[in-house]
């Protein structure tokens, strides 16, 4: 006579929170979206003059520091969705900021470059990208500012493969064969 299945470990039933607004407004994940929406905010506020988004600013940084790289390789460089990315690509060489330019070795694969306005500009924006960062943790005192950051970089760090697009900037510079 076959023996029955062990009974299954009892688990410990918690209360659910109750359904409130206050619930949302302090959940991590509901903070973190609205501080990305701030922060979007006055970036866009303070770079007003320059034209550029947090990400076609990250990609020109990235571009600029790798020159050569190809899209996939900024993609996990800046852990931006590749699909996007094409269309921040598109917009970046409409405004001649960066050039496309065929890899010697696999002419399908196109390399990016700064432009002379590209670097130009990336030059000229840094101001106002510093004032914007500084203004998004103004509030804190400076104390607060640090530990914020570390805490912040601690998180991120220790969630990257919970990410849609994992940070993978060391994986995808060892195959330009520069260091990041």
């Amino acid at each position: 006579m076959p023996s029955k299945p062990a009974p299954a470990p009892k688990v410990p039933v918690t209360k659910a929170a109750p359904i409130t607004m206050d619930a949302v407004y302090t959940a991590p994940g509901y903070l973190f979206r609205r501080m990305q929406q701030i922060a979007v905010a006055i970036f866009v506020e303070e770079c007003r003059a320059f034209d550029l988004t947090p990400v076609q600013y990250a990609a020109l940084v990235a571009i600029h520091t790798h020159p050569g790289i190809d899209a996939t390789r900024l993609s996990a460089v800046i852990a931006f969705d590749r699909s996007t990315l094409g269309n921040v690509i598109e917009r970046l060489e409409t405004k001649t900021l960066i050039e496309r330019k065929p890899a010697r070795e696999d002419k399908r694969v196109k390399l990016l470059y700064l432009t002379k306005a590209g670097t130009a500009l990336l030059r000229e924006i840094m101001v106002a990208v510093e004032k914007a960062q500084a203004r998004m943790l103004q509030p804190l005192k400076p104390a607060d500012r640090k530990t914020l950051l570390a805490l912040l970089t601690q998180l991120v760090d220790l969630n990257n493969e919970a990410s849609r697009v994992p940070l993978r900037a060391e994986d995808a510079l060892e195959h330009l064969g520069k260091s990041g």
